[in-house]
Order: structure tokens, then sequence, then C-alpha cells
């Protein structure tokens, strides 16, 4: 029953019956957080035509930093990804492989929705 107890986090973050302690962050590891963050979203936009809307989103919560990068096709449902840097990654800086990786697949993903919603029923507008 640890949906019961106002303490009880998620299993292996909080121990039942314990108080949650946020992770504060520096400013030096904020800055490098949205700067890792501010370029996945613009390598995502470098992929994708302007008709797909890229955004982010950072929180700070009991389990640490949460980022979040989410595209909205024209069409089909918005794709996100979502990740947790340890604190060292944040030290270090995320690696530009991790980053395009991320970029990579939410762009494809998001062409892949407007795949999906728009279906095999297109005709060509020119030959």
């Amino acid at each position: 029953m640890n949906g019961n107890t106002p303490y009880g986090g998620a299993p292996g973050v909080t121990e039942a019956g314990q108080p949650s302690t946020d992770i504060e962050l520096t400013q030096d590891q904020r800055r490098a957080l949205r700067q890792a963050v501010a370029g996945i979203v613009s390598r995502t936009r470098s992929y994708l035509p302007d008709s797909y809307t890229v955004g982010s989103e950072l929180s700070y919560g009991s389990n640490g930093p949460t980022a979040t990068v989410a595209v909205r096709p024209p069409a089909g449902h918005p794709v996100s990804a979502g990740f947790t840097p340890d604190l060292d990654d944040l030290e270090t800086g995320l690696a530009n492989a991790e980053r395009d990786e991320v970029a990579r697949g939410l762009a494809a993903s998001a062409a892949l929705q407007v795949m999906d919603a728009v279906g095999d029923g297109v005709k060509p507008t020119a030959r």
C-alpha cells in the first residue's frame, strides 16, 4: 500500500516512510542542461520542414532534473523523448552523439506519424 503514505515514492527512489529529497542543481548545471536541450531542439528542427513544431520542457523533481523534447507534426500524433541526465553528465556535458541520436529519432518518429496519418492514398501533384 505504498500509495497511501505521503512519502511513498517510486520503488528504489524514495523509501516508504522517508521524505523525498529534491536534488538541487547549481547554476552551471542548469545552464548546461538548458544548452543541451536547446541543442537537441535545434538539431531536430534542422531535420524537419517548417510545418513541424518542436519544443522542450525542463522540470525538476524528487528524481532530479527531467528534460522533454516534443515534436508536433502537421498530421498525426505528437512524439516526444524524455530523459533524466546524471549529475556527472551535466558536469561534463552531454555527448554530441547522444544529442544527434535523440534528434534523429524524434525527426524520424514525427515523419512516420505523418506517413501513418496520410496513408497510401496520396496522389502525386506532378510527374
